[in-house]
């Protein structure tokens, strides 16, 4: 099973930023603790030893800085570096620890907590238990073994609770970074959706509009030698859908776009006739609830469309009532499968989901096609 990701992985994996520009100094501020060792150096009376001690001290403290600018300065590198390098790094931490030991005695173990710390950002979770393991045995054993050394519980208590605050701050920055992750995903879940309900919208609103433009141009078309003025009617009522279909796409690029119910009605009577189909629509809309004439204007919408596209049909019948719409024909009916798909069905089959509706299509009691929305109580 993979390894969780370590802190620096996870924060350059995530593309997050660098972190602040004087965050080695809060961490610098932990060095107050190796003060207990320096003052045993100064203390010691072999000034080789001491010159070596307070050096090793030195670099130690200089190597634990050194950690956070470079973690600053690598910034999304951070997560590049090979593992064995990391832990290169905490050798080189620990033979300056074991350098501090001539001069400083058992209070050299103190630096143990800083490796520990180190270690538990730099590796996986795994090895940097290891390491701590490692690192908390061998200060218990040194201070059995080493002569002139006490047992202090306070060393390996120190370093299991510095090992279990940076594996706390990890916990709650991986948490962060994850979190950050998820709202993006669903920034983007709401574009992407945005931009299918536009197009959605778009492809219902141009069908149906361009289907009764057509229609009407090729009455008018055959009707201009037979019957001028009925012919001119047509041409008028194409300008008029056009101009119609345009204010819808400039409505629905706005983004505030509504059907209505009668007006669908109305519309579906005109492209009806026009298309030579007898229609039997409803005439009034009042038994239909507010929260559902919206849904329904674009059942009759898209059914029309489909009636005129596609069925052949004589007759077309819309029936109405509180919580169901029906759209019929005498047509050609429903395919092999005993349905129907396409952009249009799928988009108001997506409406209806929406709305807590249930939407079906099969055949007519005329044999044709039938379809149905029917909300769900």
């Amino acid at each position: 099973m993979k390894s969780s990701p370590t802190l620096l992985d996870a924060l350059a994996e995530r593309g997050q930023t660098r972190p602040r520009p004087w965050g080695w100094l809060a961490a610098g501020i932990w060095l107050f603790y190796l003060a207990q060792p320096l003052q045993q150096m100064v203390k010691h009376s072999h000034s080789v030893e001491r010159v070596v001690g307070i050096g090793a001290l030195l670099l130690f403290a200089l190597c634990y800085l050194s950690f956070f600018v470079w973690i600053r300065q690598v910034g999304l590198k951070a997560g590049q570096l090979p593992v064995l390098q990391r832990l290169a790094y905490l050798g080189v931490m620990l033979i300056l620890t074991l350098a501090m030991v001539p001069a400083a005695g058992q209070t050299a173990l103190t630096a143990l907590v800083y490796i520990t710390a180190v270690g538990m950002m730099a590796l996986q979770l795994p090895v940097a238990v290891a390491v701590t393991l490692v690192l908390l045995g061998g200060a218990e054993l040194a201070m059995r073994l080493v002569p002139g050394w006490t047992e202090d519980s306070s060393y390996g208590f120190a370093i299991f609770l510095g090992a279990l605050a940076v594996f706390g701050m990890q916990r709650a920055i991986q948490r962060s970074v994850e979190l950050a992750v998820a709202r993006e995903d669903f920034a983007e879940l709401a574009v992407q959706e945005e931009r299918n309900r536009f197009a959605r919208d778009l492809h219902d609103i141009l069908g149906h509009s361009l289907t009764v433009i057509t229609v009407k141009a090729e009455l008018a078309q055959r009707l201009i030698a037979a019957n001028p003025d009925r012919a001119a009617s047509e041409v008028a009522d194409v300008e008029q859908l056009a101009r119609s279909a345009l204010a819808d796409v400039r409505a629905a690029v706005a983004g505030y776009r509504e059907l209505s119910l009668a007006g669908e009605l109305v519309a579906a009577h005109a492209a009806l006739q026009a298309a030579d189909i007898r229609a039997e629509l409803p005439n009034t809309v009042d038994e239909v609830p507010e929260e559902y004439r919206e849904l329904f204007a674009w059942v009759v919408r898209e059914g029309v469309t489909n009636v005129i596209r596609h069925s052949g049909a004589k007759k077309c019948t819309i029936r109405l009532n509180a919580d169901q719409i029906e759209v019929l024909d005498d047509g050609k009916g429903p395919g092999p499968g005993g349905g129907a798909s396409g952009h249009g069905l799928i988009g108001l089959r997506e409406r209806a989901d929406q709305a807590g509706a249930s939407l079906s299509v099969g055949k007519s009691p005329d044999d044709g096609f039938r379809l149905a929305v029917r909300v769900v109580p």
